[in-house]
């Protein structure tokens, strides 16, 4: 782990306001460094940036000097100036391999990708050159994170001749090879994963999703020795039933397949502090708080491009029309970036600091939405390769429809429907690791879906017209004819082509739905929940209850 990240920890402490130790001034610079540190660990961050600043001016060329001040301005908040220190320590090692990382892994929290990317490559060069695979390693995964997992495999490569096979970068490597598509490849490293490790859950659940188990080629009873033999890690042994309800689910297995999802949903919730009644009651304040009359009021930012935004619940289709509007080449996926979430919380805050007295939702309408906007564009416009259209397909964003609309007013917003207990049965039999915690209980769910419906009609509501449905199963029976309608309301040009076939080449989808997406459309999953219908009659009377028609 970078120390950038421990010291980011420490930041919400107080830092006090005594004055350096007057004999700090005598000591030898490493241990005046040593004792700015303690500081750090104290929570006495203005101290420890003063003494930077002191070291910095009688030291400016020693790197240990360099790193410990850049370290104390991001303990600070103060991420250029950081940025700016950590540069001139790379400079005065030579170009240190580490030292790189330190600055990609910084850019990255600054979510200045390109540059970090360029940087994460050369410290890999760097790395490689010396032998040092854990290194290599690290500015893979940096690379992965800038949504370039494809320019990430021959790092992991590099890093698996130095190091040979590891299983944490088996894994990884796995990973990347999964959302480029190259699931064959995925599947041997994988294997050589789990004979090193047999209990890895997290690996037996990819190895199922990367493609549909046949009766002749399937893992069900490789999984189900696992199992028995015990797992004793409960997310690892969560993730081994979710990939045998994957695989029995493939094979037909419906009874026995929803048996084993139970079992890992179950065992997977008890790991979670999860309280849905939080989310639910953020849903319900935003819908307060951005009325009809509100949003007419609020003022607009002022940035030309225009992104596209595929917003809904997971799994219900977000990721095929990613695919169907890249496969035009008209327009660059930028993968499922966080970044509007937090820059709504960071610009949330900001105004929360000059005025304690509003919730987070009445906060929110303070913000400087054309700030934000550019914001928002500087960091994921380079995850797209710095293409003025782009693709933001987080499906969690449907929460900010309102906000994307004043703080990008060019920006078109795609909601994506599906048929109620199709949405929530395919969320629920989906492995999210450390995403959607509603997702492993029944109740939760519904309580859940019920919310995102409410937020849904409320900003159709108060913005009409701007917002472009579409239905999944309108989507796989007429592929051609919602893709010229996606196009037309993106402003985009239509090209003839079959976007009913799977993808050409090798794009990344940086999702779970990696390995579906790239099938030919089918309506296989249309009322596939139906064979679950008395299973999973408690969500459908929940929903029913809340208005909403499950036929």
């Amino acid at each position: 782990m970078l120390l950038y990240s421990r010291c980011h920890d420490r930041m919400c402490m107080n830092a006090t306001q005594s004055r350096i130790p007057e004999e700090t001034q005598v000591q030898c610079p490493s241990q005046r460094v040593q004792l700015g540190y303690s500081m750090l660990r104290d929570g006495h961050t203005q101290d420890a940036v003063a003494l930077g600043v002191d070291l910095v001016a009688a030291y400016p060329d020693e790197v240990h000097v360099l790193v410990f001040a850049s370290e104390t301005q991001f303990a600070a908040g103060a991420l250029e100036e950081a940025l700016v220190l950590t540069g001139r320590a790379v400079e005065a090692s030579a170009g240190n391999a580490a030292l790189k990382l330190r600055k990609a892994g910084l850019l990255i929290q600054m979510r200045r990708r390109q540059e970090a990317l360029a940087v994460a490559n050369d410290a890999a060069d760097a790395a490689h050159a010396l032998g040092d695979g854990q290194a290599v390693w690290q500015a893979a995964s940096m690379i992965v994170n800038c949504n370039q997992p494809a320019a990430a495999i021959p790092r992991y490569q590099q890093a698996q001749v130095l190091l040979g096979d590891v299983p944490g970068l088996l894994y990884d490597l796995a990973v990347a090879q999964f959302f480029t598509g190259d699931f064959d490849a995925a599947e041997v490293n994988l294997d050589r994963m789990l004979a090193l490790v047999p209990q890895a859950g997290h690996a037996l659940y990819l190895r199922a999703t990367l493609r549909r188990q046949r009766p002749d080629r399937h893992h069900v009873d490789d999984i189900a020795r696992r199992i028995a033999s015990g797992i004793q890690k409960p997310d690892w042994q969560a993730a081994a039933f979710y990939a045998l309800a994957k695989e029995l689910e493939d094979l037909g297995e419906d009874e026995k397949s929803f048996a084993a999802l139970r079992k890992g949903a179950r065992i997977k919730r008890a790991t979670l502090q999860y309280d849905v009644s939080t989310e639910r009651a953020a849903i319900d304040a935003l819908c307060e708080s951005y009325s009809t009359e509100t949003m007419a009021a609020l003022s607009s930012g002022s940035a030309a491009d225009s992104p596209i935004f595929i917003v809904g619940m997971p799994r219900s289709g977000t990721t095929l029309v990613e695919r169907m509007l890249v496969q035009t080449g008209n327009v660059q996926s930028a993968g499922e970036p966080l970044d509007l979430r937090q820059l709504v919380a960071s610009h949330t805050q900001r105004v929360l600091e000059t005025q304690a007295g509003l919730s987070a939702s009445e906060a929110s309408l303070w913000i400087d939405f054309d700030v934000m906007g550019r914001d928002y564009l500087q960091g994921v416009r380079g995850a797209a390769a710095d293409r003025a259209v782009f693709i933001d397909k987080m499906p969690v964003n449907y929460l900010y429809c309102g906000l994307i609309r004043k703080a990008l007013p060019n920006a078109r917003i795609i909601h994506l429907s599906r048929d109620p207990l199709d949405s929530c049965y395919a969320v629920f039999k989906t492995l999210f690791f450390n995403a959607y915690h509603f997702s492993y209980d029944l109740d939760e769910l519904a309580e859940y879906y019920i919310g995102y419906r409410r937020m849904m009609a409320h900003w159709h509501e108060v913005m009409p017209g701007e917002i472009l449905d579409v239905r999944y199963e309108d989507l796989v029976t007429d592929a051609s004819g919602e893709t010229r309608r996606i196009l037309e309301w993106c402003g985009l040009a239509h090209r003839a082509g079959a976007v009913s076939d799977p993808p050409v080449g090798t794009p990344a989808f940086v999702t779970a739905s990696a390995a579906q997406v790239r099938e030919p459309v089918h309506t296989r999953s249309v009322h596939n929940s139906r064979k679950h219908a008395e299973r999973l009659a408690t969500l459908v009377r929940r929903l029913q209850e809340a208005g909403i028609a499950v036929d």
